[in-house]
């Protein structure tokens, strides 16, 4: 026995030599301060700056003050490698636990980058441990002036900001990590100038304002795939899974791909909310693309305004309290080819939802080839499963939909606007006023079909529009 606790003694001692040599005083302190509840930010720190390429976090927990600062214009290539996850870092101040710093001031075109980038701060990796906020505005890695940081296999949990990106970065990815329960943003892209990020396979879940947010600033080619944002609510500020707003800034070139996205009925907000800049409409907020995700349950599950060349398709959208998509002052949007409707169990409780699209003085843009089922948006007034309000060349085409609680189609004045192809089922609903429903001017009905027992499916006044080849069938 005497023997075996030698040898582990003996393990030991030659451990924390290796660490002193590799990573100086600051590393050998950490092996001291590791679950003591005494304050490791020096020796951290220290180890940050002395470590030769990486910081490796022993398993364990470390108490933190302030930032730990990784400064790569001084230090050198650097990152932050914990032990498979069993490894903590608990930041007790304001700010992040770790802020990454580069000086990099150019595109992600290699003649922009600087020989110093390359030689000296390329490629962080953060990898492999956990930060628990302990301060109401404490955050989890702020990243300045990078290029290609990437972060993976971390969990980040009750920090204001989980992933906070300023000033400028480039060719950014977060991948297969956790950033849970904050008190504002999972990934908030923050005034900032920033091209390639990559978001892939995540969990970003229960942060109160947003999963991932971006203010402002010149952001582009954005990729969110394959993750899981849910329940992100309880701001009383703009709140969603993906909230992406520019009133002074651009938002351009993002897919929103393969996701599941949704929350509960009683959050306010949308699961998906796009704002451009209304000085600048419709143009700020562009080239955007949503497709093949799960999204539902909150207030509006899709919501844009001031955005232009967008396109949602080969989305599942459930459970709008107030809409299932709502477009605001768009041009040229393309949506087509979702299932869009309240779940059975959901319509047979008594459920808030009302389900519905809705295009506000929009121009340009399409509406086609979906199924949209229950819908109950809509008053005796106005109002039915697809609204157009104000809205110019718009067409609706190619839809069927399903068992409409006040009307199929309502199109409230605006001018040029196409209702084709499309298919209103309602078999016995006595709170029905129309199939379609039009007024404005120039509007052209062509090869509708509708299903029901009303006598007069379609409403349109003269001097509306054009109607041809429409077709009324009692089921």
């Amino acid at each position: 026995m005497t023997r075996c606790l030698f040898v582990v003694f003996a393990s030991s001692c030659i451990a924390s030599i290796a660490m002193a040599e590799d990573g100086g005083p600051g590393a050998a302190g950490l092996a001291v301060l590791v679950d003591s509840g005494n304050d490791a930010t020096e020796a951290l720190q220290a180890a940050a700056d002395r470590a030769k390429g990486v910081l490796e976090l022993p398993s364990g927990t470390l108490l933190i003050g302030r930032p730990i600062v990784i400064d790569l214009t001084k230090t050198g290539f650097r990152g932050v490698r914990g032990e498979s996850g069993a490894s903590r870092v608990i930041m007790n101040g304001s700010g992040p636990a770790f802020r990454v710093v580069g000086d990099h001031q150019g595109t992600a075109d290699p003649n922009s980058v600087q020989e110093h980038t390359w030689e000296m701060e390329r490629f962080p990796v953060l990898s492999g441990f956990e930060i628990l906020g302990a301060h109401p505005e404490a955050d989890g890695v702020e990243l300045v002036r990078t290029m290609k940081c990437t972060i993976q296999n971390v969990l980040i949990r009750k920090c204001r900001f989980g992933v906070h990106l300023v000033e400028r970065n480039r060719n950014f990815i977060l991948a297969d990590s956790h950033i849970y329960n904050g008190t504002d943003s999972g990934v908030f892209f923050d005034q900032c100038n920033l091209h390639q990020a990559n978001i892939i396979g995540n969990h970003i879940s229960y942060n109160a304002r947003a999963g991932i947010r971006q203010f402002n600033g010149d952001v582009h080619n954005i990729q969110i795939t394959g993750n899981d944002i849910e329940y992100n609510s309880g701001s009383t500020e703009s709140s969603g899974e993906i909230v992406l707003e520019a009133p002074d800034g651009i938002i351009s070139e993002y897919t929103i791909a393969g996701n599941t996205i949704q929350a509960r009925p009683e959050n306010a907000g949308a699961n998906i909310l796009i704002v451009g800049s209304e000085a600048n409409t419709p143009h700020a907020a562009r080239v955007l693309s949503i497709t093949g995700n799960v999204v539902g349950s909150r207030t509006e599950n899709v919501r844009m305004e001031h955005a232009s060349r967008a396109t949602v398709t080969g989305n599942t959208i459930y459970g709008g309290v107030s809409l299932n998509v709502h477009l605001r002052y768009c041009q040229g949007v393309v949506i087509g080819d979702n299932s869009v409707g309240t779940r059975p169990t959901m319509h047979d409780s008594e459920s808030v939802y009302d389900d519905g699209v809705l295009y506000e003085v929009c121009k340009d843009c399409t509406l086609s080839g979906g199924i949209l089922s229950g819908m109950r948006y809509g008053k005796e007034a106005e109002g039915g499963a697809v609204t157009l309000r104000d809205c110019v060349n718009c067409r609706v085409s190619d839809l069927q939909i399903v068992e409409p609680k006040v009307r199929g189609v309502h199109v409230i004045a605006g001018t040029g606007n196409t209702i084709s192809a499309t298919t209103i089922v309602q078999r016995d609903n006595p709170e029905l006023r129309a199939g379609i429903s039009v007024g404005g001017s120039n509007q052209i009905l062509q090869g509708n079909v509708f299903i029901g027992t009303l006598e007069k499916p379609i409403e349109m006044p003269e001097g509306t529009g054009i109607s041809m080849n429409n077709t009324s069938l009692r089921p």
